[in-house]
């Protein structure tokens, strides 16, 4: 530790080193307040009018900076207020040497505010500036550490940008080997650092740039980007967070397509100065690991921004690489263009927890204790059973790069490519081949037809199967017209992995019905993909559409857009693993033997199940009896007396109708199974309640729904909890039921 007058040289040599002669050292204030309690100095309590900072009477040749002095006279006046400069360090007497630098840092960190402030342009920057100025100012008078006063503090929405590109590299290729998901986690590191490094567009110039963007959401964000990641990066004083581990979906999607414009051009740009090694990544890999995270930014559905999504790597640690996939990364010679983003939401419904869920810690712990990589993800070793996936071999050989998928067509507008000119050839000789009723001349016009595509198999160079399909985006569904695989490739699982492509390849383009005709051999295999008799697309809607085939059945398929295809049976897999291991770990848990029953040996000849020692371990609970009328018009009769009661109770108001839309904004996004009491009297009239069981089951929704969308301080809850008690006393008189659990 210093002495006093060794600390007070020091402290003046640093700042005036730091800021020339227009900056006091140490704040007046502080002195003036504690020297009056501490040192009974001259100088009373309040009369020092020093602002501490900047001089008001600067001299007229303010002192090189190269040319420091060594001593400080104490005894000098403050240029400021006239106070010795003695006094003005007096209070520091009992600072220990670490919170004098701690101080210090704060002062170097003010200057740079002040002189950022008046060199901004921006007024909303400026306004920033010069919050944090005095916010550092105050901290150094009351020698207090510097926390940033907000509604919401850090991380402000979940999951983070950080998170969100974890889970879309898990959810995209988790699949591919280890040295190609190193490639993935190498460009995903690099996304996440230059967003973390990224310099925002201030709220004016987004203003003039897309003036139709949510501009209040983006002036919060980039508000706090300024306070909580921009400034402490110059500021050490200012606690410092990753942009990426603060901010989710909404930063990202108001930056994700000016950033990746630039990216790429700037890549583009310095591609002669990139190194070998990084020039195929960063030119070949990047783009289109970009163009996939584009789609799960913009699009609505993407399973990547939930909550729940079930990462199966460590948590922080970003799963995977490859060579991007041929089928996502081939372009028709059609040369179409990207669909335009999604309109942004302004918030997202949260997806309501469902009861019985099981919770996600309890699925990452047992997660972990899974060590056998081959029981989840390792078709490898059991390609022979009889439980293993059909398409398991064709992915396992897609891995390897054995076989290859594209979509292709052909064009009339650009100039032909070679080598899918060929692949088109060999496709039309494999549909002659397998399908010998289809006339060849049929088969040519379709597959060489601009607007129809097929979805390519290529083994070693060569065409071996395909799916040829048409397009209709405007009336919502695509039409399959040819799908083959040659004979000699067959009961490979080719013709399943090769669906579930183009199922995967039309949930990207948001075409969510196929329809074909399917002659009678086709029936299993199509049947077998999901595919059923019952058409969900209107026959308005592909009626003159679609070629009608004599002898052939017409066969529908509707795509769930949440569901990867081409990695279902693997996560079936991982999900039949985790209730196997939770399974186990529930039999540990009630496997305790207990002592047998000696009651029987004295003469007891029955006894409550309840009263068996570890059934409730086991998670059983007693039933209430109640007595199942089995006569239905009795049951009706008693059903109607007990609805005219709930509904005529003085608390029945809420319920009497279904909700409204307009009353209660996305009430049908949270409720998933609605009911009201006009709904039950319509059941009741159509003699759909044939049980007690089913009448109280609807009666107990309406109480359930009603305490899952309201707030538990509402009229509306309220009124559940009452309208229910009153309910199940009506149960009680009339015999339904004996005892209410």
């Amino acid at each position: 530790m210093y002495p006093l007058h060794e600390r007070q040289r020091l402290c003046f040599d640093r700042v005036t080193a730091a800021g020339g002669a227009e900056f006091v050292v140490v704040p007046c204030a502080r002195f003036c307040a504690q020297l009056q309690r501490k040192n009974n100095n001259r100088v009373a309590e309040g009369a020092c009018k020093c602002n501490g900072w900047k001089s008001q009477n600067p001299p007229p040749t303010p002192p090189r900076m190269d040319q420091q002095p060594n001593t400080v006279n104490l005894q000098e006046r403050c240029r400021s207020c006239s106070h010795t400069l003695g006094d003005h360090v007096t209070h520091l007497e009992n600072v220990s040497e670490e919170e004098m630098n701690r101080l210090l840092g704060i002062v170097l960190d003010v200057e740079y505010l002040y002189t950022c402030v008046h060199k901004e342009e921006d007024a909303d920057t400026k306004q920033v500036y010069f919050s944090l100025f005095k916010l550092l100012r105050k901290c150094i008078l009351q020698m207090g550490k510097p926390v940033v006063e907000a509604q919401e503090s850090p991380p402000f929405e979940k999951p983070s940008i950080d998170q969100g590109v974890n889970n879309f590299v898990q959810y995209k290729f988790s699949h591919l080997p280890s040295k190609e998901r190193q490639t993935i986690v190498e460009l995903a590191k690099m996304f996440l650092n230059q967003i973390n490094y990224w310099q925002l567009e201030t709220p004016s110039q987004r203003r003039q740039r897309a003036p139709a963007d949510d501009a209040a959401g983006y002036k919060i964000n980039y508000t706090r980007w300024l306070c909580y990641c921009n400034v402490p990066q110059f500021c050490d004083s200012l606690p410092r967070y990753e942009t990426t581990q603060i901010f989710g979906r909404t930063l990202l999607r108001s930056v994700f397509t000016v950033m990746r414009k630039q990216l790429l051009e700037q890549a583009r740009q310095e591609k002669d100065k990139l190194p070998p090694e990084k020039r195929t990544l960063i030119l070949t890999h990047f783009p289109k690991f970009l163009s996939m995270l584009e789609e799960e930014v913009y699009s609505q559905s993407s399973p990547i921004w939930s909550e729940d999504f079930l990462a199966g790597s460590s948590v922080g640690q970003i799963p995977i690489h490859t060579d991007i996939c041929p089928l996502t990364s081939s372009v028709c010679a059609g040369g179409e263009k990207r669909r335009p983003p999604e309109p942004l939401a302004h918030e997202e419904t949260k997806k309501p927890r469902i009861v019985g869920d099981i919770p996600m810690e309890l699925i990452n712990e047992v997660m972990a204790t899974i060590t056998d990589p081959a029981s989840m993800l390792g078709p490898e070793t059991n390609l022979l059973s009889a439980h293993s996936a059909r398409d398991e071999a064709a992915r396992l050989e897609e891995r390897r790069g054995v076989i290859e998928f594209h979509v292709i067509g052909n064009s009339l507008n650009q100039k032909p490519n070679k080598r899918i000119l060929m692949w088109l050839v060999g496709l039309q000789n494999v549909f002659s081949h397998q399908l010998p009723r289809m006339p060849k001349e049929y088969i040519t016009r379709l597959v060489f037809d601009p607007k129809h595509k097929t979805l390519s198999l290529i083994k070693d160079g060569r065409v071996i199967g395909g799916i040829c399909f048409r397009m209709f985006p405007s009336q919502g569904f695509t039409e399959i017209v040819f799908c083959a695989v040659t004979s000699n490739e067959q009961v490979k699982g080719y013709g399943t992995h090769l669906m579930n492509h183009l199922k995967e390849y039309h949930i990207k383009h948001d075409i969510l019905n196929f329809l074909t005709y399917a002659d009678e051999y086709a029936i299993g295999y199509f049947k077998k993909q999901g595919f059923s008799k019952d058409i969900k697309v209107p026959k308005a809607k592909y009626v003159g559409y679609i070629k009608d085939y004599e002898g052939a059945t017409l066969m529908g398929c509707e795509l769930n857009p949440s569901i990867p295809y081409t990695e279902f049976s693997v996560i079936i897999k991982k999900q039949k693993e985790i209730i196997k291991k939770l399974i186990e770990r529930k039999q540990a848990q009630i496997r305790k033997v207990y002592p047998g029953l000696s009651c029987f040996k004295e003469g007891v000849r029955q006894i409550p199940i309840e009263s068996i020692p570890g059934i409730r371990e086991t998670g059983w609970k007693p039933v209430g009896k109640g007595k199942e009328l089995k006569d239905p018009d009795q049951l009706y009769s008693t059903l109607k007396t007990i609805l005219q009661h709930v509904k005529s109770h003085q608390n029945a108001w809420p319920f009497m109708e279904p909700v409204k839309k307009t009353e209660a904004p996305g009430y049908y996004q949270v409720i998933r199974f609605p009911m009201d009491l006009k709904t039950m009297s319509e059941r009741l009239k159509s003699r759909y309640y044939t049980t007690r069981k089913l009448f109280m089951a609807d009666m107990q929704r309406i109480f359930t729904n009603c305490r899952e969308y309201n707030p538990p301080e509402s009229e509306y809850y309220k009124c559940a909890n009452l309208l229910e008690k009153f309910f199940y006393t009506k149960i009680k008189e009339t015999g339904l039921i004996e005892k209410i659990n």
